[in-house]
């Protein structure tokens, strides 16, 4: 079977241009030009003779061959990903400090933290739920996860993830009574997120914006609105990163497929002379597999 195996590249541009959802996204995370990515796409589409991508001037859309897959592709490279940590893991020890946003730590990171705990048994990891930038510049934390521009002086960064967002809802509260059939019935609905100004955008882009009887709660804390969508209680809007293992699982799903992109990205964020630390790398490269 492995004489018909597709080039690596072209897999590797596929992959990355399914999980980014746009070719230029995928080219700024391969560290290559878009049409490099176009290219090596539309080899691997003639390869195999099928077309992998429904393409638009915005965002790219997995055809049903695509989606088939996409799956195998992504468990393929984690598998490779993880061979290649635990080549390291030996020799990986000592104290760890790792500042995160609340919603990565506890919608992520708190669901798998026990798969690097059991791969870096000596490693002393310290977690810290924050997305302030005081950590980024204090000499006792590692690295950073942070949520916002991408800007952050004297700092070594690196995108995580730039993502998507849209309504995720309990599937109690999408299959009782009142169940969400089209977008109109968010009316009357409580609708959760932290900025009001980001329910607007994916209202506007849903042609939903000017329909009356919207309530729309501003928690302040991501994770509080998405806990709250969990238990019921209303819509959160949630994001294609923080939400990804909830939907996976069925905990939420999502009633529409309109999406907008994220005001920010996820990246990391470290002090230059531990960019290649053996600590800071074995935890960037557990969570770079387990994302991909």
């Amino acid at each position: 079977m492995r004489h018909r195996l597709p080039p690596l590249n072209p897999l590797r541009a596929f992959e990355a241009t399914a999980r980014n959802g746009t070719i230029a996204s995928a080219a700024e995370e391969l560290n290559v030009t878009a049409s490099a990515v176009s290219h090596q796409v539309r080899v691997l589409e003639s390869t195999l003779g099928v077309a992998l991508f429904i393409r638009s001037k915005a965002r790219v859309k997995l055809t049903p061959a695509g989606e088939a897959l996409l799956q195998p592709v992504k468990n393929a490279f984690d598998m490779i990903a993880s061979a290649v940590v635990r080549l390291d893991s030996p020799a990986v020890a000592g104290d760890l400090v790792v500042s995160a946003p609340m919603l990565f730590t506890s919608r992520w990171l708190a669901r798998h933290i026990g798969d690097f705990l059991e791969q870096f048994p000596a490693v002393n990891l310290k977690l810290i739920p924050s997305n302030d930038d005081k950590e980024i510049y204090s000499s006792d934390v590692d690295l950073c996860v942070r949520y916002g521009e991408g800007r952050w002086r004297d700092r070594d960064v690196k995108l995580i993830s730039h993502p998507v967002l849209f309504p995720v809802v309990s599937p109690a509260l999408m299959n009782g009574p009142r169940a969400l059939r089209t977008v109109q019935d968010l009316a009357n609905r409580t609708l959760f997120c932290e900025h009001a100004e980001s329910w607007m955008r994916w209202l506007a882009e849903a042609s939903a914006d000017k329909l009356e009887g919207l309530r729309i709660l501003e928690i302040g804390i991501a994770h509080v609105g998405i806990e709250a969508a969990v238990r019921g209680q209303g819509i959160a809007l949630g994001d294609s990163f923080s939400a990804r293992d909830d939907l996976a699982d069925g905990t939420l799903v999502r009633p529409f497929r309109i999406t907008v992109p994220a005001k920010y990205a996820y990246y990391w964020v470290r002090r230059h002379e531990l960019s290649e630390a053996p600590l800071v790398t074995a935890f960037v490269s557990w969570v770079d597999s387990k994302l991909t």
